[in-house]
């Protein structure tokens, strides 16, 4: 079937979903999100995202209103993600060193503009005390789970999680709705719940036990995301550990170029032509929920690799990477005067792109 008639019938697909996935528990806000991200593709565009956008980009930190996307378009991104990393142990600022009252404010100041956030939880290995990426031992998910040595204490870890996002709150005390993105990238091996560190049934009891105890800490305004990185290579490899549709309500992929520009073209073409099976099959929105090119050599990469891509698919949202202000070469998004900027310019101006501006618009 051609991809044409394919998206035509997936976005007619969404458009007829009814209390799929957690949908019956949301909140009002909540809902209004995930009717946002079933309506993207039926409108044929797609939100473009950047990880950290507000809080500090290429030489500068803190400043309030700056977002090196906004210096380069005159907009914000429609989505801004964050990180929680570090929330487990109870301080004030997570992996990336931004404080979580900073964190708090920009995800109000956000949903208050029209727009979306969303959180991934790059979560310290719980056994070992060190980060997310120390995969020295296979045993930290067996740990956390129900019979585990650190199931106690992880569960307090989760419950950090559910009184920080319960705590983004609006001056009229509605809490803002998030797309949460746990355990992310699991089907690589760099993190210690990746699929080599872990079985599906612990992976799947980790998903659980997460999402049953944020249910029960009152964290109705989650939209929850499954983000596989690109090594599945079918419709059963990407659904191997899947959480189930009772959990789950937009799935997506990770996928970044390093480099070679066909082999990136090839392989999110291959995950993402996996997702609208699924996404058909499963009744969820389909999103990219992390990429891009380190420091965007490519001067032409928004119209000339990205674009058409991911153009072809009934995606909800792009995400790109954050903007280093530690690392002047660890940049995803363009500022004033790198390479890419006048090309993104282009991918701004695009009818199938949506940043805030449109998206309060569509509202």
């Amino acid at each position: 079937m051609a991809i044409g008639k394919y998206i035509v019938g997936f976005t007619m697909f969404l458009t007829s979903l009814t209390c799929m996935g957690t949908e019956k528990n949301m909140t009002p806000e909540a809902k209004a999100l995930l009717a946002t991200l079933k309506a993207m593709p039926v409108h044929g565009t797609f939100m473009f995202g950047h990880h950290d956008d507000p809080i500090y980009g290429i030489g500068w930190e803190n400043e309030p209103g700056r977002s090196d996307v906004k210096s380069v378009c005159g907009d914000y991104p429609a989505v801004m993600s964050f990180d929680l990393g570090r929330i487990e142990r109870g301080g004030d600022s997570n992996i990336d060193n931004v404080k979580f009252d900073k964190i708090r404010r920009e995800c109000v100041l956000q949903y208050e503009r029209g727009g979306i956030v969303s959180f991934s939880w790059h979560a310290d290995n719980p056994l070992t005390g060190k980060d997310s990426w120390d995969v020295s031992d296979s045993t930290a998910v067996r740990s956390v789970i129900s019979a585990g040595a650190n199931h106690d204490k992880f569960i307090g870890w989760i419950d950090r999680v559910a009184d920080f996002l319960n705590s983004i709150k609006t001056d009229k005390g509605v809490k803002v709705p998030v797309i949460f993105r746990p355990w992310h990238e699991h089907t690589g091996n760099w993190f210690w719940w990746g699929q080599a560190l872990c079985t599906d049934e612990e992976y799947s009891e980790l998903w659980q036990m997460t999402y049953n105890r944020l249910k029960e800490k009152g964290t109705n305004q989650l939209i929850w995301a499954y983000s596989p990185g690109l090594e599945p290579k079918d419709t059963t490899a990407y659904l191997q550990r899947y959480p189930g549709d009772d959990i789950v309500d937009i799935i997506g992929v990770d996928c970044y170029q390093f480099g070679n520009r066909a082999d990136y073209i090839a392989n999110l073409d291959r995950m993402l032509k996996i997702m609208i099976q699924v996404g058909k099959t499963h009744g969820k929105p389909i999103a990219v929920t992390e990429t891009g090119y380190e420091s965007i050599p490519d001067p032409e990469w928004w119209t000339g690799t990205l674009l058409p891509t991911i153009s072809k698919y009934p995606i909800s949202y792009v995400l790109v990477w954050r903007n280093a202000r530690e690392n002047t070469k660890h940049f995803f998004a363009p500022y004033p005067g790198q390479g890419s900027a006048s090309d993104f310019v282009k991918f701004y101006n695009d009818k199938r792109t949506v940043f805030v501006k449109e998206i309060r618009n569509m509202k």
